[in-house]
């Protein structure tokens, strides 16, 4: 049996087993059905890379799942990673925990390690990721102690900053495509702010732990935690704040993007319309706990989801009232990943230099964030795949910077 009759015989079991009709499989793709007829029966090949990852998500596989075909699609690995997963394992506190001594050398001063979270997150969003995992792997081992060497109100503040150190930590993994790892911070921050007995800090750690859930395609789950955490906060007796009301929003907005990821348009609107009451509530844009919440936050969400369901003419429509200048000087990477998106809406339309020119943009605010972020190392792949280099000469050294080719 020749690849392609492979291919397709692997596509039309896996979308029986999810019981997808061929018609609602082709629309989600923006193929027709003879088309995905063709490529079931191993009549046709598969010639688009972003095709054959949206084929891939709709059906819930992992496009490597669906085809051998190896060229392209290297990325660049977080060296940052090995650090932050060593300062993990080290457990270095777990002997003082089971002694009941807490003579750790070297007690680490919580206003220096409050000093440097704010430090961690400040390079996070300015896209400066390996310094976040140099910065990192410090931070952890510090916290630790910190928690290990304090008694009453200074262990709770200590396990508060506990909890923002593997925030921190679980953001920048996730970022960088390290969403196995990432999983672990998230779920250590989320232990931490149970022991500081801080729920709102609970609920930033689930707002975290959501886009993790969406990147290890567990978008149902997010979903349904993101909904359940926001709808708690609704309910509880603490008086409404801006800081609370980020949080809201920031879970409307995991909320967005999960139901983004399962092609539910119907659940993107009902989350936009509740992430954006809350934005209207809080009145303006705001960075609290790291969120970068606010009306324009809403709006770069409603960009990426029309991209994520393929309408790229809609997604170019609603970025024209978007000001990324509004956001704050240091939130590089949420002003990128507009570009990002854009690009690849241009691509679905075939306009491959206004996709290479738009990442071009992107690159300029962060070359970090285009070297780590996978959907860009997919959209890189086809446009190298298709690359006419008359129009699109500057592609190929993207691309190398990038490490796709």
């Amino acid at each position: 049996m020749d690849a392609r009759a492979e291919i397709g015989q692997r596509i039309a079991r896996q979308r029986r087993r999810r019981g997808l009709s061929q018609v609602v499989v082709s629309g989600l793709v923006g193929r027709s059905e003879s088309w995905l007829s063709q490529v079931a029966r191993g009549r046709r090949s598969i010639d688009s890379h972003s095709v054959l990852v949206r084929l891939a998500e709709v059906l819930g596989m992992d496009y490597h799942q669906l085809t051998s075909d190896d060229v392209g699609g290297n990325m660049a690995r977080y060296e940052g990673a090995a650090g932050i997963r060593e300062a993990m394992l080290r457990y270095e506190t777990l002997p003082a925990t089971i002694n009941g001594r807490g003579d750790l050398d070297g007690k680490p001063r919580l206003s220096w390690l409050a000093h440097e979270v704010r430090r961690a997150n400040r390079t996070y969003q300015a896209t400066r990721y390996d310094e976040a995992g140099r910065l990192l792997t410090r931070l952890i081992i510090s916290a630790e102690r910190a928690c290990q060497t304090r008694n009453g109100d200074d262990r709770r503040s200590a396990y508060t900053l506990c909890a923002l150190v593997y925030q921190s930590a679980a953001m920048t993994l996730n970022r960088v495509g390290e969403a196995d790892l990432a999983w672990t911070a998230a779920d250590r921050s989320l232990s931490a702010a149970r022991m500081a007995d801080r729920p709102l800090l609970a609920a930033v750690s689930a707002y975290r732990l959501g886009y993790i859930l969406i990147r290890q395609k567990r978008a149902r789950e997010a979903e349904d935690m993101a909904i359940r955490s926001r709808d708690a906060l609704a309910g509880s007796r603490r008086r409404s704040s801006p800081l609370l009301l980020s949080v809201r929003g920031g879970l409307c907005l995991v909320a967005v993007t999960a139901a983004a990821a399962r092609f539910d348009r119907a659940a993107v609107s009902e989350h936009l319309a509740s992430a954006l009451a809350v934005a209207n509530e809080l009145g303006s844009d705001r960075n609290d706990f790291w969120t970068a919440f606010g009306p324009t936050n809403v709006l770069i969400h409603e960009v990426s989801s029309a991209v994520a369901f393929g309408d790229a003419k809609l997604a170019l429509k609603r970025s024209e009232p978007l000001a990324v200048d509004s956001l704050g000087p240091g939130l590089l990477g949420r002003r990128a990943q507009v570009f990002l998106d854009l690009a690849r809406a241009y691509a679905l339309q075939r306009k491959d230099a206004a996709a290479v020119n738009t990442l071009l943009r992107a690159e300029r605010l962060s070359p970090e964030l285009v070297r780590y972020h996978p959907r860009t190392n997919e959209l890189l792949t086809e446009l190298v795949r298709r690359e006419h280099r008359a129009s699109t000469p500057a592609l190929r050294g993207l691309a190398q910077r990038a490490g796709v080719v």
